[in-house]
């Protein structure tokens, strides 16, 4: 089949070859008779150029043979006659057939060359993304994806990489549209367990009759994973061609990866992941452990503190509200774990709806009643604000972090300003406090995880999550969240921005106006 696509290329490139050969001979008829030109013979060496150039030596040399049989014919006496009887015409054929031949050879290497380095520009951009791509991939599956997809830009074939053992028995994940055949996933399964020659691909026909060759990326480091290379439906003749052809890929790949150190990032990026699981797992499962004593203890602290023998036992009444205390404590830091394991793991999926800023401020403010103490609280938050349409759960739960940072940092009989204020297209809730106040340092790392300011470290206990919690949550809502502070001693005001709806911007322009 393809020997019969040459022949027909080449017939094809001759023809032009000719067409283009019979237009000179029409143009220089006429320029002969206008010009009175004795004959213009060497115009053909145009043609002879233009194929040698573009279609190679046979479409040359058909028109170097043209081009000197019409010479012969139109332009040497006798006229219309092929008897040569002058030894010019000779040589202008001799002349031709060297040109098409000279011309056509450099031609040919001048386009080897311009395709070597078409073809080393466009390795060298591919290692250059690729390279790009490990540089910011932290995860195992990052890694494999651009590994992937670099096989598959080499190869100009679907290549599917599946990194180990379990990946076989899924289609790879990152694999976009590609549905790997039952046949191929038991094969790489084979190659990933050591029961076939990693070296050697191993071919195999799936249910549509395409052919799947199936190898480990290097034979040496497992780490690289399997790959499963879709050739369609080719021929079991062109297998072995194809086979060489991928032994070159893979050999300069696996140098490559090698080279960019490839197994250690994996090596690494699998250690963070199964700490980061282990971590939050191990989280999870103490903080689930802990709570159901917890709820029993504050359950009983709560009875007791109620009990009518108690009444007048002042000493008792103190140890027990000591202990309910504490165990509400305790309670809070446990929830603050659950929430940053579910914010570094799960991510934020909120559950909107409209809600009125003045119910979830009002509702947080329960919830800390017990925390204010004997602060002051001046409560400044208007009836009519616009709706809000946000997960009011996760809302109140930032706001619960950020009244606890005020009551924490707050000196006793200190005052706590809260407002809320409708502007443009938000709602802005402040939280002021008089206490301990910022310092530019802080200003800037108070929403890192687990950062806790020098000032407050070695007087007052906290893990430092708070406020990282209450922007994750204020950020799934479309909020964000912003600090103000005169220094340190000047108080704080932390202030949460949520987006209002063009709708509710719009129902409250209708209830005004009637």
């Amino acid at each position: 089949m393809r020997i019969l696509h040459q022949i027909l290329r080449e017939w094809r490139n001759v023809g032009l070859a000719l067409l283009l050969v019979g237009a000179m001979t029409v143009g220089m008829i006429g320029l002969v008779r206008e010009a009175a030109l004795a004959h213009g013979s060497v115009l053909y060496l145009l043609p002879v150029l233009i194929a040698a150039i573009r279609w190679g030596l046979v479409a040359a040399l058909a028109a170097a043979i043209a081009g000197g049989t019409a010479s012969a014919f139109f332009f040497y006496p006798p006229l219309y006659s092929f008897v040569i009887k002058d030894p010019q015409e000779i040589l202008d054929l001799t002349l031709f057939i060297f040109v098409a031949v000279v011309t056509s050879k450099l031609a040919a290497k001048l386009k080897l060359q311009f395709d070597i380095a078409q073809k080393r520009e466009a390795d060298m951009r591919d290692l250059y993304a690729f390279s790009r791509r490990l540089a910011v991939s932290f995860g195992v599956s990052d890694i494999h994806a651009a590994i992937e997809d670099h096989l598959t830009s080499v190869m100009q074939r679907k290549v599917v990489l599946f990194a180990s053992t379990q990946d076989s028995s899924d289609t790879a994940t990152h694999s976009s549209d590609t549905a790997v055949p039952e046949r191929v996933r038991s094969e790489v399964a084979q190659v990933a367990a050591g029961r076939r020659d990693p070296a050697n691909g191993m071919p195999v026909i799936d249910g549509d009759g395409d052919i799947w060759l199936v190898r480990a990326v290097s034979p040496k480091k497992s780490e690289f994973g399997v790959i499963a290379v879709n050739l369609g439906p080719d021929s079991q003749a062109g297998l072995d061609d194809f086979r060489l052809r991928v032994d070159t890929v893979l050999a300069d790949a696996t140098a490559t990866l090698e080279r960019l150190d490839v197994a250690h990032a994996i090596s690494e990026a699998r250690m963070r992941s199964e700490t980061d699981q282990l971590r939050e797992a191990l989280i999870g499962s103490v903080s689930h452990e802990l709570r159901t004593p917890l709820a029993s203890i504050l359950g009983a602290a709560s009875v007791l503190m109620s009990a009518p023998a108690l009444a007048g036992e002042k000493n008792l009444r103190a140890l027990v509200n000591d202990v309910r205390n504490e165990a509400e404590r305790l309670n809070d830091d446990i929830q603050n774990l659950l929430d940053a394991t579910r914010i570094s793991s799960d991510g934020i999926k909120p559950h909107t709806e409209w809600a009125d800023p003045a119910d979830i401020v009002n509702s947080a403010i329960e919830r800390c009643r017990r925390r204010f103490g004997d602060r002051r609280l001046s409560l400044d938050v208007p009836g009519e604000l616009p709706l809000v349409y946000v997960d009011s759960v996760l809302v109140e739960q930032a706001l619960v972090q950020i009244f606890d940072n005020a009551a924490k940092y707050s000196p006793a009989g200190s005052r706590i300003g809260i407002t809320a204020r409708a502007r443009e297209s938000s709602i802005v809730l402040a939280v002021s406090d008089e206490g301990t106040g910022l310092s530019n340092g802080d200003k800037t790392r108070i929403w890192e995880r687990f950062f806790r300011g020098g000032q407050h470290a070695a007087t007052t206990s906290g893990s430092g999550l708070g406020l990282w919690i209450a922007t994750a949550f204020v950020a799934a809502n479309g909020g964000k969240i912003s600090a103000k502070s005169d220094g340190i001693g000047y108080g704080t005001t932390l202030s949460i921005e949520l987006p209002v709806a063009q709708a509710a911007l719009a129902q409250m322009e209708g209830e005004a106006d009637e």
